[in-house]
């Protein structure tokens, strides 16, 4: 087995199975990315499917492959009865069953692809990422209630990473790094970010990290979102799942309010996060940030410049994800030290490590 088909365990330093945690949802698209005009074309968790909606608005996901010449139906076209092969023409439903072949009336019954599980949920499609026991889904896709909350203004991009999921788990569980790689952005001064309070809680399969910066000056993002006065009272809450973490980050002025407060006011930023193996080594990062305005009437600037806020942040971290594995690949089997700060995203680690142990 060559370097770049391995999984590496960064917990213990050793190789686990090229597997992903079974009978979980995984994001396989944003809302706005599928349509009644154009297929999407994914790969999620190894597996190749062919996105879109159905004429009623229905979102559908195939098999991306057509059963007479093996044709991506991603280069097909959608009609009113689903999707059609851009090669030989052969038309299949929403459920995979081909319902035309033109210049034959009678159908085969074996022409047909599988038709994969998905749901629509606040503006995201979940993909059921089954077990043989479980092909079907056993629970409902997760709730964000963030996407429909009319407090707030939202919008979001899908990456893709040349790096395991994993990896991006790592960043976003330990948010030490704000100081040396987010200057620029939501960043702010590198040593109250490594001296931050930091509440470390698990209860069963959900991790949450809560950190706290009072008295700290806010980062460029926040100065340029928010009417800040001086000093700012910041914080970070964590939530990490096996197929996505939730991020509420934000800050009001120093001491007007309780950290711990859920209804807080200030400013705040609510990032979604949904990480998907798109193979071993390679993954989709789908993410949405959202803001409360302080004027309603620049809701839409201040989604803008959020947004474009988060683009930039985001495109630091890919670049530190990206050349960390390539460093990984070139200098393999050398063991890491753990810090203080990785004391999250470890149990993450374990918790997936765990979920593989017993599949």
């Amino acid at each position: 087995m060559d370097q770049v088909s391995k999984k590496i365990d960064l917990v213990e330093n050793t190789e686990i199975p090229n597997l992903f945690p079974k009978n979980q949802w995984y994001v396989c698209a944003l809302s706005k990315e599928l349509s009644t005009e154009k297929p999407l074309a994914r790969t999620v968790l190894n597996t190749n499917l062919v996105l879109f909606r159905h004429h009623n608005g229905q979102a559908v996901a195939l098999e991306d492959r057509c059963c007479h010449r093996a044709l991506a139906l991603s280069c097909g076209t959608i009609e009113d009865g689903g999707i059609r092969c851009g090669y030989h023409g052969l038309l299949y439903n929403e459920t995979g069953k081909c319902i035309e072949i033109p210049g034959q009336e009678k159908i085969p019954t074996k022409a047909k692809v599988k038709a994969y599980p998905i749901q629509e949920k606040n503006k995201i499609i979940w993909f059921w990422y089954g077990s043989d026991e479980h092909p079907t889904p056993n629970s409902e896709p997760p709730e964000y209630a963030i996407h429909d909350d009319a407090r707030y203004v939202y919008d979001g991009d899908v990456y893709h990473y040349d790096a395991p999921y994993q990896l991006i788990h790592d960043n976003l569980m330990d948010l030490s790094h704000l100081g040396y790689v987010h200057l620029k952005t939501i960043g702010g001064n590198a040593n109250v970010h490594m001296n931050a309070e930091m509440k470390v809680e698990q209860e069963g399969n959900t991790v949450k990290v809560v950190r706290h910066m009072p008295a700290s000056e806010p980062p460029p993002t926040y100065q340029m979102a928010y009417p800040f006065k001086d000093k700012v009272d910041r914080w970070q809450e964590i939530v990490f799942k096996v197929s996505h973490i939730t991020i509420w980050t934000g800050a009001v002025d120093a001491n007007t309010d309780k950290l711990d407060d859920p209804q807080r006011q200030g400013f705040h930023m609510r990032g979604f996060h949904g990480i998907t193996p798109e193979t071993e080594t390679t993954s989709h990062y789908f993410w949405t940030i959202a803001t409360n305005p302080s004027d309603p009437e620049k809701a839409e600037e201040l989604k803008a410049t959020v947004v474009q806020q988060t683009k930039d942040t985001f495109d630091e971290d890919r670049i530190v994800i990206n050349e960390q594995y390539q460093n990984m690949l070139k200098i393999p089997n050398q063991n890491m030290i753990d810090i203080h700060v990785d004391v999250a995203a470890n149990r993450a680690r374990r918790i997936i490590k765990e979920l593989l142990q017993a599949s």
